[in-house]
């Protein structure tokens, strides 16, 4: 484990922003690993997938989107339940926030405790935190899936199966082939699975891929464009997750400790992602729920700060 303190606690470089067009009125707000928002334009609104972290850091997003259209935001749609992604929604004067049945039943459970833990393992990614007017409400939910229409163009709103949370949901455009995966797709960074159900994820993955995608903005990372590239980014979440969660199994099976665990891990997962984005920060939380999840704990376990600490003193001990 790698010094005596959350790996984020020392990432506080300001991170290069990318506002590009990934097809005809869809783009990807991205950052070099950090948090990436997607915008949708049709003909009389737009909607925005997740949020940003904080109302202040949300004003470069809506910023830039100005930039190619005056037309109203009137959606928010919250991936997940995450305070990294749903805590600067109040930013866009939205009519609806949306998200699913899922999240809004983890906000209720574990909101709270979620935004505190963030912010104290990863202030950059809070600036402003002050703006913050407190947890995020979505205002609709659905349990299935949900059609909206921004005018004349139909945006496919889906929960497709467990993964990242119990929440996961993506926004799908047909008429450009484009999808919008939330933390469920990430490239070339580190999966984040301290809330995961990482036996059910890759299959989920396959659901998306079954759509056949020309375009993605995952959760982390670049936009991704062609089908191509988007395989790829697929596929390497899936081996990203497969290498956590199967070395994690056969460690509980051998008795191991959570240090002996974290140490097992990296010896099979450092070469190939130790350069991802927030590798290192993830680490420990993506070890602790793996041995969970092995042992049988099926329903993650809430962090809190006083989790967090046990936790990181446990791999250090």
């Amino acid at each position: 484990m790698a010094g005596k303190t959350f790996a984020s606690h020392a990432d506080m470089a300001d991170k290069v922003i990318t506002f590009s067009m990934i097809g005809e009125g869809l783009y990807a707000y991205t950052a070099q690993g950090d948090p990436n928002t997607g915008i949708i334009i049709g003909d009389d609104s737009c909607m925005v997938i997740d949020a940003q972290a904080t109302p202040l850091m949300a004003r470069d997003v809506i910023a830039r989107v100005r930039t190619v259209t005056d037309k109203p935001i009137k959606y928010v749609l919250l991936s997940h339940y995450h305070a990294v992604r749903v805590l600067g929604a109040s930013a866009y004067g939205a009519s609806e926030i949306i998200a699913h049945e899922a999240t809004r039943q983890l906000i209720v459970e574990r909101g709270a405790e979620d935004m505190a833990s963030e912010i104290g393992r990863f202030p950059r990614l809070f600036r402003g935190v002050d703006t913050v007017p407190g947890l995020t409400w979505p205002t609709q939910t659905f349990a299935g899936s949900l059609t909206l229409w921004l005018g004349k163009r139909r945006v496919e709103i889906s929960h497709p199966g467990r993964g990242h949370t119990a929440g996961d949901t993506i926004a799908w455009v047909p008429d450009a082939g484009v999808m919008f995966s939330g933390d469920l797709v990430e490239y070339k960074s580190a999966c984040y699975c301290g809330d995961a159900f990482l036996r059910e994820w890759p299959g989920t993955i396959r659901t998306l891929a079954a759509y056949a995608p020309e375009a993605l903005v995952p959760g982390r990372g670049d936009a991704l464009v062609g089908a191509a590239t988007v395989k790829a980014a697929m596929d390497g979440t899936s081996a990203f997750l497969s290498a956590l969660y199967g070395t994690a199994e056969r460690a509980v099976a051998k008795g191991l400790t959570l240090k002996e665990t974290s140490a097992a891990v990296r010896k099979v997962m450092d070469k190939p992602f130790g350069d991802y984005a927030i590798y290192e920060h993830c680490l420990p939380f993506n070890v602790s729920r793996a041995y969970d999840e092995a042992r049988g704990i099926d329903w993650p376990r809430i962090w809190t700060d006083e989790r967090d600490v046990a936790m990181w003193k446990a791999l250090q001990d």
